[in-house]
């Protein structure tokens, strides 16, 4: 532990006019302290090697050298010949707060975006956050009731299926392999730019987006997933030279079981339910899966603006 005190120079004979400030003596005077004294002092303040902020901040050394490298809570000094690193008694409550938010499951990089906002910002940003929680929460609720009734023989109908016949279409597509939801929303993004930065008309009542799912997105599963968007047939070859990137195939006319969800936003589990539903949909109707994959169409009627969010339908072509 250091602490830093009070030190100021005395001033060399005959300068004292030109110090920022000197100690005078007169004979028979009393001391006196002349000129800025903010300028030469340094405050008291307590500093704690990583040990000693680690013990008090219960934040192991490990999880303070990442949270460093992170920019999440970077030490007051570092020595520059030895690296040891040093924190204020202030930093404690920063070390708190992160600590509380990782006890709610926080990923570090909202948290690190959290530390940058005003209090009243982030305590919304934490609600916002606790409320997709509980959602996702609710949702594997009702996809643990769906298997318990699944295994137990009962009928558990969650959402209302209809079907619908599509006729045979071009499509631009792009296949990846993904990690999980949140990898495949960013490959969404990036799909969605490349048109973004070259446009081209849209067929008239199609979906501006599909997402195929070829494989199961899971821990233990990466896919592959499929974005595709509908191009004209008769000009199909114009669009496919200007986008070298996507891969133009034909997609056959096929019925297909679908679910309605509006604007909804669904989280994994949610998704999984509506996915099962339609499975057990298609079993009781005597009607099989093909093999040309569940997806979700995306359609946004015109005008678009900023505003617009997408009308979301998940499908499953059938045989």
């Amino acid at each position: 532990m250091q602490l830093w005190r009070w030190s100021w120079r005395l001033p060399s004979k005959g300068s004292c006019a030109h110090e920022v400030g000197c100690l005078t003596l007169p004979l028979g005077q009393g001391a006196q302290w002349l000129g800025k004294q903010e300028s030469r002092r340094e405050w008291f303040v307590e500093r704690l090697s990583i040990g000693e902020f680690s013990a008090r901040s219960r934040l192991s050394p490990k999880a303070l050298r990442l949270y460093q490298e992170l920019g999440l809570l970077e030490p007051a000094a570092v020595d520059p010949d030895t690296g040891y690193r040093s924190y204020e008694l202030a930093q404690l409550e920063q070390a708190h707060l992160i600590a509380l938010l990782r006890r709610i499951a926080l990923p570090l990089a909202e948290i690190k975006a959290i530390l940058t906002l005003e209090p009243a910002a982030a305590a919304r940003q934490i609600a916002a956050y606790w409320e997709r929680i509980e959602a996702e929460h609710d949702a594997r609720r009702n996809l643990a009731g769906y298997i318990v009734d699944l295994l137990s023989g009962r009928e558990h109908v969650m959402y209302e299926v209809a079907t619908r016949t599509l006729p045979e279409r071009s499509l631009l597509c792009q296949l990846r392999h993904v990690a999980d939801e949140k990898e495949t929303f960013a490959y969404g993004k990036e799909f969605l730019a490349i048109f973004k930065e070259r446009p081209q008309p849209r067929v008239a009542g199609a979906p501006f987006l599909i997402l195929i799912y070829h494989g199961e997105v899971s821990p233990d599963s990466d896919g592959p997933v499929e974005f595709c968007r509908p191009v004209s047939a008769e000009q199909a070859e114009e669009p496919a030279a200007l986008y070298p990137e996507l891969t133009l195939r034909s997609e056959p006319a096929h019925e297909e079981a679908f679910v309605h969800l509006g604007e909804t936003q669904l989280s994994g589990a949610q998704w999984q339910l509506v996915s099962e539903s339609l499975h057990d949909w298609s079993a009781a109707e005597g009607r099989m899966p093909s093999d040309l994959g569940v997806r979700l169409t995306y359609l946004a009627e015109p005008p678009i603006t900023p505003d617009s969010r997408p009308e979301i339908d998940f499908a499953v072509p059938l045989s």
